[in-house]
């Protein structure tokens, strides 16, 4: 699927050093996207963590952090079992505004992939729900 990318914008009433947290502390990862291994850093792989139907742990994304601006940018490898092991880039921008950080995910790298609509349609769902659930995080 070539062009294909997934951008997404939100505004939070927080700092961008509070932002930060929320993206890259395994702890505060687990209020609105997945639990993480461990905190995440540049230059380091890392796992998001989840539970297979059965209840057994399970990486639900994973792939590296390949760049850290703290508190302004941050780009990593991703993927996720339905991509089939293809890596994808997610770059997360973090801006100040008025009284609070706007927030950009960028998902690109699908040129390479097959990757179907459907497929497509679901990462942008999923972006759609968890970027929701980092609104109502309760430090937000």
């Amino acid at each position: 699927m070539s062009n294909a990318e997934i951008i997404k914008t939100i505004f939070l009433a927080a700092s961008r050093e509070t932002v930060w947290d929320f993206l890259t502390r395994s702890e505060k990862l687990a209020e609105w996207f997945h639990p993480a291994e461990r905190d995440l850093a540049e230059g380091e792989d890392y796992a998001l963590m989840g539970q297979t139907d059965d209840g057994a742990p399970a990486r639900l994304c994973w792939g590296t952090v390949v760049e850290m601006d703290k508190p302004s940018k941050m780009v990593w490898t991703f993927t996720i079992r339905p991509l089939d092991g293809a890596m994808t880039t997610v770059t997360w921008l973090l801006d100040d505004v008025a009284d609070g950080t706007r927030l950009t995910l960028h998902h690109t790298g699908f040129t390479d992939i097959a990757a179907p609509f459907e497929l497509m349609r679901a990462l942008d769902s999923g972006w759609d729900k968890h970027l929701s659930d980092l609104r109502a995080a309760d430090a937000l």
